[in-house]
């Protein structure tokens, strides 16, 4: 997924009320950019932060950066905009590049399932079953290489988890999909001390037999790409 419009530098001063974010320009201008991240962000959001933004000239929007990476130097990035994963996902699968997946040509976004519920995307194809494939985006690192979800409690998770499990009873196919939106780490696990309930319910739903898929991504001011599979700590 390239970029529409080419990002620019920019060093975070505050995030604040989740969605706002003040930024410096480097010409010195001072300037507010919709935060696309109601997570904590935890070691993403530190004042002084080089971060990059996109800027946009559509009239309907009162902010006209949006903040989309962190550099944390040294060549890495993070992805901060929790609505790319499905977009990147979406070319990924289409193209048949998720390995696991590429038995199925019809990728479906947004279909509703299950109680009140959207699947990220239903992929079908004749001879096999309907495949239910769930994407979180995983940007939390607390230990060096070593990428982490969730970064706080998700009820919401949870549940999708839950939902998972019963496609799976009704003889389909279900898959959590865990996107890395960073680019230094190498390994994957479940914070399962911030949200026991979440760690529970996806050991309940790998039992019932809903597949764990963890992918990496390649991050630059210019695209974010589907990259290599994670290993579990």
């Amino acid at each position: 997924m390239k970029f529409s419009t080419p990002l620019i530098p920019a060093t975070l001063i505050r995030r604040y009320k989740r969605f706002l974010a003040d930024c410096l320009l480097p010409d010195g201008q001072e300037i507010t950019a919709h935060c696309p991240n109601p997570g904590s962000m935890t070691g993403l959001a530190e004042p002084g932060m080089r971060i990059w933004l996109e800027p946009n000239n559509d009239p309907r929007k009162k902010l006209k950066y949006g903040w989309r990476l962190v550099e944390h130097g040294n060549g890495h990035f993070s992805g901060i905009d929790t609505a790319v994963p499905n977009r990147v996902l979406r070319s990924a699968l289409e193209a048949q590049k998720i390995t696991e997946l590429a038995d199925y040509k019809t990728v479906q976004p947004e279909v509703k399932y299950g109680e009140n519920s959207r699947i990220d995307f239903l992929l079908t194809q004749p001879g096999f079953p309907a495949c239910y494939v769930e994407v979180k985006s995983v940007t939390l690192m607390r230990q060096p290489g070593v990428a982490e979800f969730p970064d706080s409690v998700t009820k919401r998770g949870t549940k999708h988890l839950e939902e998972l499990a019963r496609m799976v009873e009704q003889g389909h196919r279900a898959v959590m999909l865990y996107l890395v939106q960073r680019t230094d780490c190498d390994r994957f696990q479940l914070a399962d001390d911030i949200d026991p309930a979440y760690a529970r319910a996806f050991d309940h739903a790998q039992i019932c037999g809903v597949e764990r898929l963890v992918y990496s991504t390649q991050i630059s001011p210019h695209e974010i790409t589907v990259a290599a599979p994670v290993v579990g700590v």
